[in-house]
């Protein structure tokens, strides 16, 4: 997708398209983390504690089932 900024007030902003907000699930009360390294900008929900936390021990648990199979594909 390929977006060109638009001048709002004094300054200038990217806006999204419903689609692709509904399909991260943000909306206007979402916190976003806006980063840089100097070339690329990333736009990202902040997500809460409880979710990463949650996401967290199931990749663990894939981790563990599934390590024997992940080292193969490693190698």
């Amino acid at each position: 997708m390929r977006k060109r900024l638009t001048k709002i007030g004094n300054s200038l902003g990217v806006v999204l398209d419903r689609p692709l907000l509904d399909q991260l699930g943000v909306d206007a009360e979402t916190e976003l983390e806006i980063s840089s390294d100097g070339s690329v900008i990333l736009i990202a929900p902040v997500r809460s504690k409880k979710r990463d936390a949650k996401l967290k021990k199931v990749t663990d648990r894939v981790f563990d089932t599934y390590a024997g199979a992940f080292k193969k594909l490693a190698e």
